[in-house]
């Protein structure tokens, strides 16, 4: 007996609850995708607009969204074009976009959407297919591309859908750029003149994966000789679980077929076997179990999302997030290959790359959550080059690199490290942190009433940094600690006499409040996020 869906997210609802008896429903979020006119909020996060499939990211709605930046680049506005990268909307047409998309449904029905409303203005346009979020950034620059539209909401669940717009540079696009577009598209979507669909003249395919290649041995930041003499003649087990995203098939393309590197989830699954396509820990059960059956002395095991730019590491004796990672990069990079520069994180990530910073002499900068924040110490024109700049949820790159998150360039410096120390990515870990500290990093949160999300929450909570200033005391557990700083760039970050720390930071678009804690022991991670939520629920009742 058929089942009748009045909205698409019914629909999600039942696909999700068994996605392999009910996979055969995804022809009805089509239908949804192609019918719904219903209008959607149109928000660019910290790394694009995403969308519901089906409810809000629909056929009509990506087309309001592609119609919004092709507006906005003819409108030819100086500060835009500065910020895109360009002289005017002239060169942006002759110099062209790139578009793709992960491995998403409807992923090519999409894209044809976009292509068609830029070539009907008379843009270039580059196909690429199915692609992972660094290959776009790597193309722009050797294609001199104008920009590209990457379809895809990164590590979000099946049901979702996204839209990420990068400029000339291959970043995130800024505020500047993404703020007018939101301002475009929310007034379209109000409007009754919705452009029609129009079918692309022509694709002009792209192998971003053949760039990317090419843009990796131009730079140098990675030694790929190095890398694959290591795989070839060393005794080591890599394992590199896809999750059935847009990653699978690079790594071959880079490094040749080796039996020594196993693939996992590398088959079509627009829904991801049911799982949150994402780096996590409980998602990476089956690389520990393909790394526990190897005798190899020295392994490596990788989970990467969709559009691959997020990526945890494991060597089967303890898993290693962007946190410990990060440091290790920086380290790496400076002391074994003698980059110069600076180290760039978010505000949320450990600070065991302060204490390695801090010891080499190396600067420091902290931000706002964002890969788009990094964008002036990433690019070559910088002058405070990072040596690494990452953020705790996943995100990487370093110097002389993509300025967006990458997580092949992750896996390949991973391998790397191993071939220039001889170690294990834990051995390696163990020896900083016995040279540098010891750090714990964690992360909760609580949820708020709904009204209070945006302004009405910042406001709220503005009051923590002003009863908590340097110098006050502060109650975590049985102990009392001194606040020795406070960084507000991204919410507030208290750090304490002992080198632990804790940051509240409201969300921008939930109604919740995120913690970010760190202690110097395994058991004081406890007493911090019971403080930062005490904090809260304090700031909260004022």
């Amino acid at each position: 007996m058929a089942v009748h869906f009045s909205d698409a997210s019914s629909c999600w609802k039942v696909i999700l609850s068994d996605t392999v008896k009910n996979r055969g429903l995804l022809s009805e979020i089509e239908r949804f995708a192609r019918e719904n006119t219903a209008p959607a909020k149109v928000v660019f996060g910290t790394s694009g607009w995403r969308g519901e499939m089906g409810t809000d990211y629909t056929f009509r709605n990506v087309r309001i969204v592609t119609d919004a930046i092709i507006e906005m680049l003819q409108s030819q506005d100086p500060a835009i074009m500065q910020a895109m990268g360009v002289a005017d909307f002239a060169e942006i047409r002759k110099r062209g976009v790139i578009v793709g998309h992960d491995n998403r449904f409807l992923g090519p029905a999409f894209s044809r959407e976009v292509i068609g409303l830029l070539q009907k203005a008379g843009i270039r346009t580059w196909y690429a297919g199915e692609a992972a979020t660094p290959e776009f950034s790597a193309g722009i620059e050797m294609l001199h591309a104008a920009c590209c539209v990457n379809l895809t909401p990164s590590h979000n669940p099946a049901n979702y859908g996204g839209f990420k717009f990068n400029p000339s540079d291959g970043g995130p696009a800024g505020s500047e750029i993404t703020t007018r577009i939101e301002e475009l598209a929310n007034r379209m979507m109000q409007g009754s003149a919705v452009p029609a669909s129009v079918p692309p003249k022509e694709m002009e395919k792209v192998d971003l994966t053949d760039l990317y290649l090419t843009y990796l041995q131009e730079r140098k930041t990675l030694d790929l000789k190095r890398i694959r003499d290591f795989v070839s003649r060393e005794a080591c087990m890599i394992c590199i679980d896809h999750v059935h995203g847009a990653t699978r098939g690079r790594v071959q393309k880079i490094l040749g077929p080796s039996p020594k590197i196993s693939y996992l989830r590398t088959v079509d699954d627009y829904l991801f076997g049911g799982v949150a396509p994402e780096p996590s820990e409980s998602n990476m059960a089956g690389v520990e179990q393909a790394l526990a059956g190897s005798n190899a002395r020295l392994k490596l095991g990788v989970i990467m999302d969709p559009d691959g730019d997020r990526i945890r590491f494991s060597d089967g004796s303890i898993q290693i997030p962007m946190n410990y990672f990060g440091a290790m990069a920086l380290h790496f990079l400076h002391v074994h290959k003698k980059f110069h520069g600076g180290a760039v994180k978010s505000a949320g990530t450990s600070n065991l790359v302060n204490a390695i910073a801090e010891k080499l002499g190396i600067p420091i900068r902290e931000t706002r959550v964002g890969f788009k924040n990094f964008r002036p110490y990433l690019m070559r024109s910088s002058g405070e080059r990072a040596i690494v700049a990452f953020e705790e949820s996943d995100g990487i790159s370093g110097y002389n690199h993509t300025l967006e998150k990458d997580a092949i360039f992750g896996l390949l410096l991973a391998i790397e490290m191993m071939a220039v120390t001889g170690r294990n990515l834990g051995a390696y870990l163990a020896d900083l942190m016995d040279e540098f500290g010891y750090y714990y990093p964690d992360r909760s949160g609580i949820s708020v009433d709904r009204s209070l999300v945006g302004e009405p929450l910042i406001r709220r909570l503005s009051v923590i940094p002003v009863q908590y200033t340097k110098g006050a005391a502060l109650k975590t557990g049985e102990q009392v600690r001194t606040v020795t700083d406070i960084i507000t760039v991204d919410g507030t970050k208290l750090v304490l006499d002992d080198g632990s720390w804790l940051m509240i930071r409201p969300s921008g678009t939930e109604p919740k409040v995120r913690f970010y804690i760190e202690a110097r022991t395994e058991a004081g991670k406890k007493a911090l996020c019971e403080t930062a939520e005490r904090m809260t629920r304090e700031a909260l009742s004022m």
